[in-house]
């Protein structure tokens, strides 16, 4: 699991009319493609989004970064299944 974050946008809470949402710009030049992935043809990225504790200079107070979290791998080598024997003891 990687630890390092790919910050790859930023954006603002908005107060809509049906309540607070949060509009983001994404910069796809920040992508890494090791994150891309494909599923039934099409390309998806999954991403993080989070609000900061203040706003930056630009008035931006929520952060998007790639999720970068990949499950760890399972080792090859299991115990063996104890195999059933003809030879029964009774």
């Amino acid at each position: 699991m990687s630890k390092e974050t790919i910050y790859c946008g930023g954006g603002k809470q908005v107060k809509g009319e049906y309540g607070t949402f949060r509009a983001v710009t994404i910069n796809l030049s920040n992508l890494p493609t090791e994150h891309i992935f494909e599923y039934e043809g099409k390309k998806y990225v999954k991403l993080n989004i989070s609000d900061k504790k203040e706003a930056d200079q630009y008035g931006k107070d929520v952060s998007v970064s790639v999720n970068t979290w990949k499950p760890e791998q399972q080792s090859e080598a299991k115990e063996p299944v104890a195999q059933a024997s003809n030879d029964l003891p009774f």
